[in-house]
């Protein structure tokens, strides 16, 4: 059953994210006691991409309200979950986690792994909250009844989404270089020190905050976010692009910038940030252009016809199966919108784990009605037709839309390039007038 979910959960990530990347891996043992130790950026996304991605089984500690759920329930109790029971939660008894913690040192003394979220919710802050003292209980509790040659290890990972509630953003799960836990002498059912407890979660906090993207304000992470796409454009485009660990590392390094100059250079910052502002507003002035779509070197005449002719031919290739795909999946999709926007609620944390549930029962409930249409219809063999086929209608629905998207977008690019030049060269100037200004405080600052 775990192999089938993790599966599932695997395939559901993949559309969910265009684009996931994995790192760091190096630093995960195929063999003795491990403890992950992540940040909570986004609800129930962030323990799928650990149980479906992590190089080894891992045993995860959930808060135990999602072990009554009718759905999550049975996730839980397929990928091996152990109820963490919180004061917040109804009918909270301390001794129910002391039972807990015996059952993850468990765990950890059989040489196995376990997760943990030390932030201890998920959220939309701007850094990470200060972590409870479970990890560290836990860990420490373990490393002292440990018998076998290999530590204790704690693997901090992070967390880091482009675009957390949006439909095929991008998403990267980073695992940095462990530390062991120095165990301290304890009796038999004896619980860790404060001491220890309090130094190994600043220990914990210290490596987490190495891993995720730290700024004191929502509003500077936006701000980040537009000088990183800004300074990233290049009239080519590199033969290999970035990975999405390089471009987490750079956004730390403007974070980082971000602090020194605001401080020291607070005029010319502030200068700065206006004209960010402003050649957004340009942009979508002009049609939501993506500032990428700016290089003069892709409209020549050779290069426009390959692209035009290839767009074409995909997109009248897809139409077919994409129109099938929409007629279908459109209400499913809707009412996947509708569920997510009434039950998060508004807290964006829990936005893409909503979208996510919802489409999973959704759409299959769509493909089984078809299916069953079909089969009154038509007979058997017209319904299990319609059982494979549908989802690939789907999936053609939703490249044709992202290639349509792409090719209106760079058609809006051209139509300026032809009909608009000088304010697209003013354009262009400006973007290479603010990676030149970026450049040159990140040189002073030394971060870029």
């Amino acid at each position: 059953m775990r192999a089938f979910f993790r599966a599932l959960f695997g395939l559901v990530l993949r559309v969910f994210f265009r684009r996931i990347e994995v790192s760091g891996l190096e630093h995960v043992a195929a063999q003795g006691p491990v403890m992950f130790v992540l940040n909570h950026p986004n609800g129930l996304i962030d323990p799928s991409f650990l149980l479906c991605l992590a190089p080894r089984r891992v045993s995860l500690l959930a808060k135990a309200p999602l072990f009554r759920m009718p759905v999550i329930g049975s996730f839980c109790r397929a990928f091996d979950a152990i109820p963490v029971h919180r004061r917040q939660d109804e009918g909270f008894d301390p001794a129910q986690n002391r039972e807990t913690f015996e059952t993850a040192r468990k765990v950890l003394a059989r040489e196995g792994a376990i997760a943990i979220f030390p932030e201890g919710a998920s959220h939309s802050d701007p850094k990470l909250r200060p972590l409870r003292t479970g990890a560290a209980r836990i860990a420490l509790g373990a490393a002292a009844v440990l018998a076998g040659p290999t530590p204790l290890r704690i693997v901090p990972a992070g967390l880091y989404y482009r675009a957390k509630r949006t439909f095929r953003s991008a998403a990267l799960l980073h695992f940095a270089a462990p530390f062991p836990v120095e165990p301290v002498r304890l009796a038999p059912g004896e619980e860790p020190p404060p001491g220890p407890v309090r130094e190994l979660t600043a220990r914990i906090e210290r490596a987490l905050v190495e891993v995720t993207l730290q700024a004191e304000q929502t509003e500077v992470h936006a701000l980040v976010e537009r000088a990183h796409r800004i300074f990233t454009v290049q009239d080519e485009p590199p033969a290999t692009p970035p990975t999405l660990r390089d471009e987490f590392e750079l956004r730390r390094r403007f974070l980082a910038g971000y602090h020194v100059a605001r401080i020291q250079w607070p005029e010319r910052f502030a200068a700065l940030a206006a004209r960010i502002d402003r050649y957004e507003a340009a942009l979508a002035a002009a049609g939501k252009l993506d500032s990428r779509q700016l290089a003069p070197r892709r409209f020549t005449l050779g290069r426009v016809v390959r692209y035009t002719v290839k767009a074409v031919v995909l997109l009248v290739f897809l139409l077919p199966a994409a129109a099938v795909g929409v007629v279908v999946h459109y209400p499913a999709y809707r009412a996947v919108g509708f569920v997510a926007t009434g039950m998060a609620r508004g807290a964006e944390d829990a936005m893409a784990s909503v979208k996510v549930l919802a489409a999973m029962l959704l759409f299959p409930l769509t493909w089984a009605a078809a299916a069953m249409a079909m089969w009154w219809w038509r007979g058997i063999d017209a319904a299990l037709l319609t059982a494979v086929s549908l989802p690939l209608t789907a999936y053609a629905a939703l490249v044709f839309f992202e290639r349509l998207d792409r090719v209106i977008g760079a058609a809006r690019a051209l139509g300026l390039f032809l009909f608009r030049r000088r304010a697209f060269l003013r354009m262009l100037a400006e973007r290479k007038a603010i990676q030149e200004e970026i450049l040159a405080l990140g040189r002073v600052i030394g971060t870029v």
